[in-house]
């Protein structure tokens, strides 16, 4: 792998991590499309790596308010005394669909489901869930306002995802969505459900690492480590800002398009 590709793949791991529009769908497609070389293990765990370290940047100060409110209320025996206590066991809780479907069942879902026309063929339900989650938004409520009912379908929706070509944070924005969640509000929830998540791919990606053979040289994954975290930074402001005045049609259309773009191109070539 070149240096260029290593730097491509980490731009599409990066972007399309946190754009509702599916890095397991990009990642099988795109490499396909344009005959470049398909990641590794190690490549996988550490562009995820890279995502995961962008959002706990973007995030810091969030995160570090949820976990000293956490530890003060348990202290306290008040566990859900203060709004951003109650925002990490809001996170907990919408984290247990995708662990209790997603680590048992990750390698079934990829085996069976990871050919590139049935990612293709996930994306354009990717698309239908986006144009859905806007037809179904009318709500106002912020995280202060979430039930653990919301967090749990919210977490449902997040176990969407494990079909390649279904967008995670697409698919947990829909849910929140859906929950009567305004648009900023259901995609600045979904990025921090993310975390465990993509800490728990990353960390899954890392361990197969020791199993086998690293394909590529170290600079290759130093950029696409770089590229990925870099990428998703960007990606994680652009979309916070964009979907406070702007729609979700927009992603709809593109996933959709790209789809059958590749679907026409498959059959055409065997």
């Amino acid at each position: 792998m070149s240096i260029i590709e290593a730097i491509i793949i980490g731009i599409i791991q990066g972007a399309t991590e946190f754009l509702p529009i599916s890095s397991s769908g990009h990642l099988v497609l795109l490499p396909e499309i344009f005959q470049m070389t398909s990641p590794d293990l190690t490549l996988i765990g550490l562009v995820h790596a890279g995502t995961l370290l962008a959002v706990l940047i973007y995030f810091r100060q969030d995160l570090w308010e949820i976990v000293k409110a956490v530890l003060r209320d348990l202290s306290l025996h008040q566990p859900l005394a203060s709004k951003e206590a109650k925002l990490g066991w809001l996170i907990v809780v919408g984290s247990i669909p995708v662990a209790l479907i997603g680590l048992p069942f990750a390698g079934f879902f990829e085996d069976v489901f990871g050919s590139p026309r049935v990612a293709a063929g996930f994306l354009l339900f990717t698309a239908l869930l986006l144009v859905l989650g806007e037809r179904a938004l009318s709500g106002k409520k912020t995280t202060a306002d979430m039930t653990w009912t919301d967090t749990l379908i919210i977490g449902l929706f997040q176990a969407l995802a494990l079909f390649p070509g279904v967008s995670r944070s697409g698919s947990t924005i829909v849910g929140g969505l859906s929950r009567g969640l305004d648009r900023p509000t259901a995609a600045r929830f979904s990025f921090l459900l993310g975390i465990p998540a993509i800490l728990g791919a990353g960390l899954q990606a890392i361990l197969e690492i020791f199993t086998v053979d690293a394909q590529f040289s170290g600079s290759v994954y130093v950029v696409s480590f770089v590229a990925a975290a870099v990428s998703g930074y960007a990606c994680i402001h652009w979309l916070l800002t964009w979907v406070k005045n702007h729609t979700l049609y927009g992603f709809a259309a593109y996933v959709a398009l790209f789809s059958i773009l590749y679907l026409i191109i498959s059959s055409f070539g065997g």
